[in-house]
């Protein structure tokens, strides 16, 4: 599955136990997206767009109303990545 570089670190946050806060308008339609991440920063690449593109193809899922977390299939559709926290050395 094609998935592009905003998709990719919005997953990644999610991975590390962030969640996608969203607003809806009155007749229930998400307007505003903001992905908190695990410290309580704010993904700046995470944009309606890339919720949406996420939602559609069912990496993200929401639970009762709750904030947006990754699913299964997002967890096997992330690819690897470097945590900059483990395993680095200072040379």
């Amino acid at each position: 599955m094609n998935i592009s570089k905003p998709q990719q670190r919005t997953l990644h946050a999610l991975a590390r136990g962030g969640r996608i806060v969203f607003e809806k308008n009155q007749k229930g339609d998400v307007v505003e997206v903001a992905c908190v991440t695990h410290e309580g920063w704010t993904l700046s690449d995470c944009t309606l767009e890339v919720f949406r593109s996420l939602k559609r193809k069912r990496l993200v899922a929401s639970q009762g109303g709750q904030p947006y977390r990754i699913t299964r299939e997002g967890l096997r559709n992330l690819r690897s990545q470097l945590d900059n926290r483990v395993g680095a050395k200072a040379w």
